[in-house]
C-alpha cells in the first residue's frame, strides 16, 4: 500500500515509518521540510495521490486555546479535503484518552476539534486515544515543579511506551477502519504522583513530588479516572521499569 504519514519525522512518526516500511509498503512522510504542509495546504495533492490510508500524527505546537483550535481546524479541513480529492480510504489519526473529559484545557478543545472533523469528513476513519507517554514524563513533572518542589494531581494514569504506541498506529494503518475511537494504554496503572516520584528516584534525582487531588495537570483539575481508558483497551508490552531500561533519559546533571 501506499501511506502517506503526517508528522512523519516526530517521536511517534519516525517510528511508524520505520515499521511500515519494514513491512514493504509505500511510504511518504509528511512534513513540511519535505514540502508537504497540512497549514497551508502546500504538497498535499501530490502527496495523497494512489494513497490508500493517512495516517495523522501532526500536533499544534502550542497548547492555548486559540493557537490549538487554529491548528487542529486548519490542518484537518486541509487534510481531510485532499483525502476526499484523492479518494483515501481510511484516516489513522492519534488523539488522547481523557480528550472529552478535558475541555477545560485549551489544547483538547483542539483535540475534540480535530476528531469532530474526521467523524463528519465521510472518510472510513480510526481514531486512537492513547494514554500518556512515558517520554512525557519529565515534561509532567516539570510542570508541577515550584520552588523545588514537585506538585502533581494523584489522579490514576496508565502511562505507554512511544515503541508500543508506534506499534499501535501501524497495526491499524494495515487494518480495516475502526470507524469509531480505540483506545490503547500501558500494562500497570499507578497514581500520577507515584509515578512522577518512582522516575525521579529511578533518575537519580532528589526532587520530591507531594501529591495533591486538587493539583491542576496542565490547568485542568483531574478526577481519578480522567486519564486512564473507560473501558477495555489494548495494553503495550512495556511497563516503566522496560521502559527505563531502553530510554535515554537525562539525568539531573544534564537538566539545563
Amino acid at each position: 500500500m501506499k501511506v502517506v504519514v503526517i508528522g512523519g519525522t516526530g517521536l511517534i512518526g519516525s517510528k511508524v515509518v520505520e515499521r511500515l516500511r519494514k513491512a514493504g509498503h509505500e511510504v511518504v512522510v509528511g512534513a513540511p521540510a519535505n514540502g508537504i504542509d497540512v497549514l497551508s495546504g502546500e504538497g498535499l495533492d501530490a502527496a495523497l495521490a494512489g494513497a490508500q490510508v493517512v495516517v495523522d500524527l501532526a500536533n499544534s505546537p502550542a497548547f492555548d486555546r486559540e493557537s490549538a483550535l487554529k491548528f487542529f481546524q486548519t490542518a484537518g479541513q486541509n487534510l481531510l479535503a485532499a483525502e476526499a480529492k484523492a479518494g483515501v480510504g481510511h484516516h489513522i489519526a492519534l488523539s488522547v484518552v481523557g480528550t472529552q473529559k478535558l475541555s477545560g484545557s485549551g489544547y483538547f478543545v483542539g483535540k475534540a476539534e480535530q476528531e469532530r472533523l474526521i467523524r463528519e469528513s465521510g472518510i472510513p476513519y480510526t481514531i486512537i486515544h492513547s494514554t500518556q507517554f512515558f517520554e512525557f514524563l519529565p515534561g509532567i513533572v516539570k510542570s508541577g515543579e515550584q520552588d523545588g518542589v514537585v506538585r502533581l494531581p494523584t489522579a490514576n494514569v496508565q502511562p505507554i511506551a512511544s515503541d508500543d504506541v508506534a506499534d499501535a498506529v501501524t497495526r491499524h494503518a494495515l487494518g480495516a477502519p475502526v470507524n469509531g475511537v480505540t483506545e490503547i494504554a500501558g500494562p500497570e496503572r499507578v497514581r500520577l504522583s507515584e509515578l512522577a516520584q518512582r522516575f525521579l528516584d529511578s533518575t537519580k534525582d532528589e526532587r520530591k513530588v507531594v501529591g495533591d487531588p486538587h493539583a491542576l495537570y496542565f490547568g485542568v483539575e483531574l478526577q481519578d479516572d480522567t486519564l486512564v481508558p473507560d473501558g477495555e483497551a489494548w495494553q503495550g508490552e512495556l511497563g516503566f521499569a522496560q521502559w527505563l531500561q531502553r530510554a535515554d533519559v537525562a539525568r539531573p546533571a544534564a537538566r539545563g
